[in-house]
């Protein structure tokens, strides 16, 4: 793959899996009625989304900001972590396959992300 490839699609990655993140950690922070309903469904209390949504915006952060590659590792990790909680949570709560697989596939978008970043965003 050429660098210029490279960083296209490291760019592309980022800016889907941040779009993503932002837009999740929003949704958690203002948690609409249908929102607050599915987390009954899954059985997680209002005030952990609440702090998971403000974990993700400063994770997005992390992301975006220049330098700083050891907090942006920590992000992503902690992306990782939610993701597959989120899809755990699914599988446990009986949603089945369907619905798990949407928390799997933006973490298959954030680990190509994670793995095509440039070596300056590395530790």
């Amino acid at each position: 793959m050429s660098p210029k490839a490279r960083v296209y699609l490291y760019l592309g990655t980022l800016g889907l899996f941040s779009f993503a993140m932002l837009a999740s950690g929003v949704m958690d922070l203002i948690q609409p009625a249908s929102f607050a309903d599915g987390l009954k469904h899954l059985s997680i209390p209002a005030y952990v989304v609440t702090l998971l949504g403000v974990w993700k915006l400063l994770g997005v952060a992390a992301l975006l900001v220049p330098k700083l590659p050891r907090l942006k590792e920590w992000a992503y990790a902690g992306f990782a972590f939610d993701l597959t909680g989120a899809a755990v949570a699914h599988l446990a709560s009986g949603d089945g396959f369907g619905k798990a697989i949407v928390p799997l596939f933006l973490l298959g978008i954030g680990l190509a992300s994670w793995s095509l970043r440039p070596d300056g965003r590395r530790l």
